[in-house]
């Protein structure tokens, strides 16, 4: 696994025929297009940390039974720069990059510049997203470049600083969530703008595209409310966030970015992903926000300290909204995914990471009504969570190991029983996917030696109406040299194989992706 963890990717520009083994469900019409870390290395330079390795996007298309396969590098600006440097020159979370000594002052300059305000780089890993009908690569910065679906070409780079009605954003996240009308809705942090700083949450209408490429969706953005941060120079970090049909659940936890420390970082020889740090004696906060009124829920819900990266689902049952989150003791997920550490044996992994705090899924029920001081407000009966007036909201556990969630999403929203996430044993990349039956607290698993599967990805049957009626793709690859990379297909309910497309070229680890179907 160590051989292929920080290997640079390869593109493959040209669509490529994949062998099937088995079948492919002939419904199954679309593009997956995923994304993640291809690039670790520019000339002899090398990143630090595995989520700074650039963008490489490639996709898996289904036509007819057939599966064919491609590859580009995401040409943002921070790809281009880099390549024409023939060295790292963009700094990125775990790696802080200083003028090149042989460059000319106004050079140097340029880059002391660009280093002291942490807003430049582009390099969006994370995530395949859309709005309006435009896809976009993103990850947590404040630039997102648009992508072209089908051919993987780049289309350009937008600014989520320079967006319509007075909407300036630092960071936002690279998981937002889509209603049945097709609305896209994120969160994002405005630390420098206008007013003071605080959480922003927008929305962007499904109508929003234009035929002018120049015409970007997001100049129809429309904010919905805004929440100050607790403390001013310590926002919370957040990688995800809840909604049901009327509200949006935000987790304001003590995992914080120390802004301070985010300005003096260049100064100090430091990364930024130093300047994020766990507050184990402080509390989490929810918030609960009306979509349709803007208006944040005068209750304030509060719990133990956690890092929660990925929510699962959340939905609304008789006055109270219930929420899963995949949720941690600490903050040290970040730190496994330095290169050193991954590419360490098994038994050295082991050894260093024996703390590390393993991935465990929570539930928590967050009554919309008031209730006397002392009284359980939770009077759901299918759960044991408990929230009491000034004591905070109670968790139940419902599985352990899982990571990278996912569910039918036309579940979104609604009361569900499946979920879908990888297992992870050691290692910060998975071995195994699951399929997690909530109701049971029992899971299904699938498993082949050797073998790292990506997220798992759902996609209903047509007309489906059982919420596990589908199939779950995943994109594997093997340190087996003798097994080839292939895109695994999945009965959701069964979970036993239905097919598998072998790739006859390296396939990349990834991190996040979008099924796009195909137009009828």
């Amino acid at each position: 696994m160590q051989d292929i963890i920080a290997r640079n990717g390869l593109e493959t520009p040209e669509p490529l025929k994949a062998e099937v083994k088995g079948s492919v469900p002939p419904w199954l019409q679309g593009t997956l297009v995923r994304n993640g870390p291809g690039l670790f290395s520019v000339g002899k330079s090398e990143y630090n940390h595995w989520f700074d390795g650039l963008s490489l996007i490639h996709s898996f298309t289904f036509h007819n039974g057939e599966v064919t396969y491609r590859s580009k590098y995401l040409k943002s600006d921070t790809y281009r720069r880099n390549v024409k440097a023939d060295r790292i020159v963009v700094s990125e979370f775990g790696t802080m990059v200083y003028p090149d000594p042989c460059k000319n002052i106004f050079a140097r300059t340029m880059t002391h510049f660009r280093n002291i305000i942490p807003d430049f780089t582009d390099n969006n890993l994370i995530n395949i997203i859309r709005y309006g009908q435009d896809y976009y690569a993103s990850s947590e910065v404040n630039y997102i470049n648009q992508v072209d679906p089908l051919t993987l070409e780049t289309v350009g780079r937008v600014s989520l600083y320079a967006l319509k009605n007075h909407i300036a954003l630092n960071l936002a996240t690279a998981h937002p969530h889509y209603d049945k009308e097709g609305n896209t809705y994120n969160m994002g942090t405005a630390i420098i703008g206008l007013g003071r700083p605080k959480y922003i949450i927008f929305k962007v209408p499904a109508n929003a595209s234009d035929k002018d490429p120049k015409k970007p969706a997001l100049r129809k953005v429309q904010q919905i409310c805004s929440v100050p941060f607790r403390s001013t120079l310590y926002p919370s970090y957040f990688h995800s966030f809840g909604m049901t049909d009327n509200y949006i659940v935000f987790v304001e936890q003590p995992f914080k970015l120390d802004i301070v420390k985010l300005a003096t970082a260049y100064f100090r020889g430091v990364n930024w992903g130093s300047c994020l740090k766990f507050d184990e004696k402080d509390s989490t906060f929810f918030h609960v926000i009306n979509i349709k009124t803007g208006k944040v829920k005068s209750l304030h819900y509060r719990t133990d300290a956690l890092v929660v990266f990925h929510h699962i689902n959340a939905y609304e049952d008789d006055d109270h909204v219930v929420f899963d989150i995949i949720a941690y003791n600490d903050s040290n997920l970040y730190d496994m995914f330095y290169l050193h550490n991954m590419t360490k044996e098994t038994d050295n992994f082991i050894q260093t990471n024996k703390e590390f705090s393993p991935p465990v899924c929570q539930r928590f029920v967050l009554p919309l009504n008031d209730s006397p001081k002392g009284t359980n407000l939770v009077t759901l009966t299918d759960t044991t969570a408990q929230a009491v007036i000034s004591t905070g909201s109670n968790e139940s556990d419902c599985s352990a190991g899982m990571e990278l969630p996912g569910i039918n999403y036309n579940f979104n929203a609604r009361k569900y029983r499946y979920f879908y996430g990888s297992r992870l044993e050691w290692s910060p990349h998975p071995n195994k996917i699951a399929k997690v039956d909530i109701v049971t607290k029992t899971h299904i698993e699938w498993h082949q030696e050797n073998c790292y599967p990506s997220e798992p990805v759902f996609v209903a049957s047509p007309g489906a109406e059982e919420e596990d009626d589908g199939v779950i793709l995943s994109s594997i690859v093997s340190s087996d040299p003798s097994v080839s990379p292939f895109l695994l297909i999945l009965n959701a309910k069964t979970f036993e194989e239905v097919g598998r497309a072998s790739i006859p070229v390296p396939v990349h680890i990834d991190l996040h992706g979008l099924f796009i179907p195909a137009k009828s």
